[in-house]
């Protein structure tokens, strides 16, 4: 599967929701339940990087940063969250996404990069893991989901002159 990755263009917010309402449908990746859509994933690209994985001219997925916090402190802090269709899971799309996203971050200054993950969303952990991130806590019942509460795993990776001597 030869897949690339590249900015997200106006061109591909519709193939972009699509995938994040699928997503939203699973309830396997995210606590919003209500479907999104074009005018909202359009003002990401203002928030932070938006990438897209591409497979023969069609967006199979994609990684969004956005900021941990408005306060000035936090400024070299991003969360991310990232989204594979499913028929393009585990042939490496993530994989490339996190390695292009994580080159960007350093690249923007930022020294640590997190976000939190449902706890047996197991496939995503293990793609965290690869790329460095460090499980650094567990929230508890975090959020209600389906009138079910749920955990999220906490992950964090450091990055630049942050990630040195740890």
């Amino acid at each position: 599967m030869k897949v690339h990755t590249r900015l997200m263009q106006q061109s591909d917010v519709e193939k972009v929701v699509s995938i994040y309402n699928l997503i939203i449908e699973e309830r396997i990746a995210t606590f919003n339940v209500e479907l999104i859509d074009s005018k909202s994933a359009e003002l990401w690209n203002d928030e932070g990087i938006v990438l897209v994985a591409e497979f023969e001219n069609e967006v199979v997925g994609f990684v969004r940063s956005y900021p941990y916090s408005s306060r000035s402190c936090y400024h070299g802090i991003s969360e991310f969250s990232i989204y594979i269709q499913k028929s393009a899971r585990r042939f490496g799309v993530g994989d490339l996404l996190m390695e292009r996203l994580l080159e960007l971050l350093g690249k923007e200054g930022k020294w640590k990069v997190l976000s939190r993950v449902f706890p047996e969303n197991t496939p995503s952990l293990n793609l965290l893991r690869k790329h460095g991130f460090r499980e650094a806590g567990k929230l508890l019942r975090h959020a209600s989901l389906d009138g079910v509460w749920r955990d999220v795993v906490i992950v964090e990776r450091l990055l630049g002159p942050a990630e040195e001597d740890v």
